[in-house]
């Protein structure tokens, strides 16, 4: 239950052995240590043989994380059979200094403005029956110069716009001479090209032992860019689309007798959507929930799209608002494309584990090997607590990690403490005190005194 080694196995046809050994000490150390996870404070909490210059060692080793991901994910998490879904997320790492390798200003949304720091982009398996995800590939996004002049640029347009400086103002209508243009073939930004290669990374190792068509964005990805990405990698896109995003119902009217045939419809009017496309209605606390879906057309994206408006409006004041969900495949029910948006979030636990947990935010390290061993390390780390928590809840529901924590900790006090006395103790004595000393701290895990005896 506790093997760390065991766990470790599946890896060791693509990792030496003193790799594997390394890490066989720095996991169990992460999981019982207090404090910031930094190289040093992992080295306070090692078995022997673990000490600084080991655990130095190993974050300066190339390790392939890509393919051991994949390797601990299909070994113990996933199963062939299951229906698992693609999902991918950035975030942001706030740092200090100058010389961290990647170091930029990033929006940071949970501080809600532009901070220093680094930013990585994760994707993730999503399990749909069990509702979880575990992370498979972890990439630094790394700012070109280009696209830091490009952003300095339109913050001083934005600027002179503000202070009310002449502008030119675009002429009306189309320009002259222009055509039309294939929205299938759009100019790929560094980060969608980015998004794209590991995708194809990941599809490539996932091969033929999981099925995997629905790829999960947030809403800064709802634009037809990332929708000609996903195509080009055989997925379809579910993600959203702005508040206020001009849809246009498909024209099913009669052909005027000249000139091509028309495609858009009437605008759609969130405040007055056609009842024909009306799927549910509930009402819950004075809260009116209403559901759409239809398939319509926007003049930035190349084909139809799939889209579901969530509106919401309080009865008694009259106010409300909406959430408006898209995806490229036309056959997915309302249900299906609301249920894969919400589990979309559950990578956004990913991110938080391994920052309140497993080191995410607390590495200290500057070059880029270090740094990129770090990060793939704290997300590795969600997934063997998810492979150990996984033994817990068969018989603690809601086992989680400051049990497992607390489980590992109580282990440690006690092995300590044991090899201080003369003489051990009694198997069935040492049972107990194992079992008793692993609840301290803990939240759900309390097992009963006949089963400790």
């Amino acid at each position: 239950m506790t093997d760390i080694l065991a766990l470790l196995q599946c890896l060791q046809p693509y990792l030496t052995k003193t790799t594997i050994r390394q890490m066989n000490c720095l996991v169990p150390a992460i999981i019982t240590m207090t404090g910031r996870v930094t190289m040093l404070g992992i080295s306070r909490w090692t078995e022997k043989g673990g000490s600084y210059r080991t655990v130095q060692r190993f974050y300066t080793t190339a390790i392939p994380w890509a393919l051991i991901f994949w390797l601990f994910v299909c070994q113990h998490l996933v199963k062939a059979a299951g229906n698992y879904l693609l999902a991918g997320d950035e975030t942001v790492v706030t740092k200090s200094g100058k010389i961290t390798f990647g170091l930029d200003r990033f929006f940071g949304s949970l501080a809600g403005k532009v901070i220093p720091g680094l930013a990585f982009f994760a994707l993730s398996l999503i399990d749909i029956e069990k509702r979880r995800s575990y992370p498979t590939m972890v990439e630094q996004v790394i700012r070109s110069q280009a696209k830091k002049t490009t952003a300095q640029a339109k913050k001083k347009t934005k600027k002179r716009k503000k202070r009310g400086s002449a502008t030119k103002t675009k002429k009306a209508g189309r320009p002259k001479g222009s055509r039309n243009r294939d929205k299938t073939q759009v100019v790929w930004t560094a980060e969608l090209r980015l998004i794209h290669n590991m995708i194809q990374k990941q599809l490539c190792l996932v091969g033929r032992r999981l099925t995997i068509t629905h790829l999960l964005l947030d809403g800064k990805f709802g634009h037809n860019n990332a929708v000609q990405m996903a195509r080009n990698c055989g997925l379809h896109l579910v993600s959203k689309l702005r508040h206020d995003a001009a849809l246009y119902f498909p024209y099913d009217g009669p052909y005027s007798g000249h000139g091509p045939y028309r495609k858009y419809g009437d605008k759609i009017n969130y405040e007055a959507i056609p009842d024909c496309h009306l799927k549910q209605t509930r009402i819950l606390d004075d809260i009116q929930t209403d559901i759409y879906q239809a398939k319509m057309l926007h003049k930035d994206f190349a084909a139809r799209l799939n889209v579901v408006i969530i509106r919401k409006r309080h009865i008694k004041t009259g106010k409300w608002a909406k959430v408006i969900l898209f995806s490229s495949d036309l056959n997915l029910t309302w249900e299906q494309i609301i249920d894969y948006y919400s589990l979309r979030f559950q990578i956004e636990f990913n991110f938080r584990e391994a920052k309140q947990y497993w080191g995410l935010e607390d590495f200290m390290n500057v070059q880029e090997t270090a740094v990129t061993n770090a990060a793939n390390l704290s997300l590795f780390m969600v997934n063997v607590a998810q492979v150990l928590m996984g033994h817990f809840r068969e018989e603690y529901t809601d086992f989680n990690v400051l049990d497992l924590k607390a489980f590992f900790r109580g282990h440690k006090y006690v092995t300590e403490t044991l090899k201080l006395l003369p003489q051990k103790p009694e198997p069935i004595l040492m049972t107990r005190i194992f079992e008793q000393v692993s609840q301290l701290g803990s939240i759900h895990y309390a097992p009963s005194s006949s089963s400790a005896a």
